[in-house]
């Protein structure tokens, strides 16, 4: 393409992932700016994202400061000035500027010295050129630091897809169905991608919007559904017939708790699938608390009834030794073998556990990511239960299921409930169970929220659930094990504390992740055994942590915790019979945003309400582990917003799957093709 050479295309490559006509095609505008509709300089609304101004340019000089130089000009439309900034491109800018000439200038003013001033403004002719035509929509498109500092800013992306747009053939194939097309009243895919981005007006705009988000959710559902039905229909599953000793003696004799109806109906889900033929996938969701442990016992002993092997693997060695443990408890007088591997274990140790594994001796195995290890090696696995599984990468999940000939029955949990949508989406090749009960006897627990002017009443308030006998967590945030100044923070805090709390009256923990894994586990311990009142601790405690007796859960700088965090460490406390509180601690001034999450936590424990109010207030791809984890990659579509059309989308392509499985019938050739050039459904179909 002209005006794109080896390093632009480098750049373009590295930091936007544009690789070839095809990748800037679908690389979309975020936002259409209209400059018909401008504002003054002395009326503009700072809180506009991008007001549009009209007027001239003069006073175009360089600024040197230090080893750096600056390009400054000021704009002006007859009811004031604005100072415009350039800190790249300076020579270029300077050679392209004309003073006394009308220009449309856009970008967002920010304050510096008491002035306005834009940083790198798009800047147009106010009168079009014959080589230059100005557009009444100007699509302004994301980019990096990296790429801005090259050059290459929303301008010249523009550019770009202009030159695209002009050179496209008249027609380009169509990938949705005709009657899909119809049945929506969709933009055929030619006119969509021309004016997503260069409209001629915003209906145009909005209408191309729908198309090419109908579409991206539309192959989303496609990739993970076929996927499902295909698994369904041809995919070899052990068949666990017999509910036998395992589990009858466990239940008649140790069962802990009566189990509430929503427990029993999920172990029924998982029963059907059990013996079907076809190997589960099903996905647990659960609310803090609900029992989804339980199930999980309960389902491993139907397969050591059926004379497999069964193994449970958490992301952390608390959560795992927290697993084992209450296994043991739970287990306790039953002639059933549960081990755990976790990477603190002494060679000789890790070495005996292994050999027996493969002997067949070890009935359950609890582990980390240890238990992937290629020298683990089970006798007959036939049952993986992972939990918080969205801390495990795709390859870790995998490795589990490909220890077994036969593909070994998998339930995956999590207890950050998943809103709708999300469910809808991102676990669409999942079948999905969910506990939407709690165990009776459990109280809800009693959220409020203080700041430092009301730290005096929280202590004191310590101090009264202590001389109850009662326990108390206090936990510091910590984004980043490696900076420290989240470490010094609940250095900090410790101290104050320990002052507030001083011994021999009262006995303190610390835990974080910097600590050594036996030293946590020293720790964790004392404060189970009831030998410290206060746990001091980052989130290291988020999950997996069970101590009854633990009433009072402080958050310190909640504003700083996303929802679905903030709901996990509330529910470290309300596991006994005693009413429990959660404080959460935040400085007076906070954001709007910050307001909100903190008026939900104390207006609800409903965690899928939670959830979905993370989902609105964060978006998806702020939400713990989706980012990262590569399988929410959409372009233009927004779950937290477009739910009628996720839910649309999942719909058709269900109905199709049902009269046409295999997608072999002539309407549906166009979805057969998709899927033969999708990388989705080879990289998660095998696996999740």
């Amino acid at each position: 393409m002209k005006g794109v050479g080896p390093q632009r295309a480098d750049i373009l490559a590295k930091e936007l992932d544009i690789h070839t006509f095809g990748d800037l095609l679908v690389y979309f505008p975020f936002r259409m700016i209209d400059r018909t509709h401008s504002t003054t300089i002395a009326n503009f609304n700072p809180e506009e994202p991008y007001p549009v101004f009209r007027g001239q340019i003069s006073d175009l000089h360089t600024v040197t400061s230090g080893r750096s130089n600056r390009l400054q000009a000021t704009f002006s439309d007859g009811t004031g000035n604005i100072t415009l900034v350039w800190f790249q491109g300076l020579k270029w800018i300077r050679e392209s500027l004309r003073s006394n000439t009308p220009y449309i200038v856009m970008g967002k003013p920010s304050q510096y010295g008491g002035n306005w001033q834009i940083a790198h403004p798009d800047i147009e002719p106010a009168i079009p050129g014959d080589n230059h035509p100005v557009h009444t929509l100007l699509p302004v498109y994301r980019t990096t630091e990296k790429a801005k500092a090259k050059g290459i800013n929303s301008r010249v992306i523009a550019r770009f897809t202009e030159t695209l747009i002009n050179q496209m053939p008249p027609s380009l194939p169509e990938t949705l169905p005709p009657h899909i097309i119809a049945k929506y009243h969709l933009m055929d895919r030619t006119t969509a991608l021309r004016n997503m981005h260069y409209p001629s007006t915003i209906q145009e705009w909005q209408q191309a919007l729908f198309r090419e988000k109908f579409e991206e959710l539309f192959f989303h559902q496609l990739d993970y559904q076929y996927t499902r039905t295909s698994r369904r229909n041809h995919s070899v599953g052990r068949v666990f017939t017999v509910v036998g000793d395992h589990f009858n003696d466990f239940y008649n004799n140790n069962l802990p708790f009566s189990l509430t109806g929503a427990q029993k109906r999920v172990i029924k889900e998982i029963r059907a699938d059990m013996r079907s033929g076809r190997q589960m996938n099903r996905l647990l969701q659960g609310d803090v608390g609900s029992g989804k442990t339980l199930v999980a016992l309960l389902t491993i002993l139907i397969a050591l009834d059926n004379g497999c092997q069964a193994c449970l693997m958490a992301p952390t060695e608390i959560l795992a030794t927290q697993h084992h443990a209450s296994f043991l408890k739970m287990l306790n007088g039953l002639n059933i073998h549960v081990e755990l591997l976790i990477g603190s274990l002494k060679s000789s140790q890790k070495k005996d556990i292994k050999r027996r594994l493969a002997n067949g001796d070890i009935d359950i195995l609890i582990g980390t990511h240890a238990l992937i290890e290629d020298d683990v090696i089970f006798a007959q696995l036939g049952y993986v239960v992972i939990d918080e599984q969205h801390r495990f990468g795709v390859e870790q999940r995998a490795k589990l299921w490909r220890k077994s000939n036969i593909a070994p029955h998998v339930l995956v949990m999590t207890a950050t409930p998943i809103p709708r949508t999300l469910a809808m989406t991102l676990y669409a090749d999942l079948d999905c169970s969910v506990i939407d009960e709690l165990p009776p006897g459990r109280h809800t627990v009693i959220t409020t929220h203080g700041t430092d002017a009301k730290r005096a009443l929280l202590f004191n308030f310590m101090r009264q659930q202590i001389a109850l006998g009662r326990q108390v967590y206090v936990v510091y945030p910590l984004i980043n094990e490696s900076e420290n100044l989240d470490l010094k923070d609940i250095m900090d805090g410790y101290e104050s504390l320990s002052r507030s709390f001083p011994q021999p009256q009262y006995q303190l923990s610390i835990v974080h992740g910097q600590m050594p894994a036996d030293a946590k586990a020293y720790e964790m311990d004392r404060f189970k055994r009831g030998e410290t009142n206060i746990m001091v601790s980052t989130t290291v405690i988020e999950v997996g942590v069970d101590v009854p007796n633990a009433t009072v859960m402080v958050i310190e700088n909640a504003e700083r915790f996303g929802l679905s965090q903030l709901h996990q460490l509330r529910g470290r406390v309300g596991r006994g019979a005693s009413q429990s509180y959660c404080i959460l601690m935040t400085k007076d001034d906070l954001s709007r945003n910050s307001q909100q999450r903190i008026q939900t936590m104390c207006s609800t424990t409903d965690g899928f309400a939670i959830a979905e109010a993370d989902l609105r207030l964060r978006g998806p791809g702020d939400l713990q582990g989706l980012q990262q984890s590569g399988m929410l990659n959409l372009k233009v579509a927004d779950i937290a917003n477009d739910e009628p059309l996720v839910r649309a989308t999942r719909d058709e392509i269900r109905d199709i799957l049902l009269s046409d499985p295999d997608l072999l019938q002539p309407q549906n050739l166009t979805l057969k093709r998709h899927l033969s050039l999708s990388p989705l459904a080879e990289q998660w179909g095998k696996i999740s």
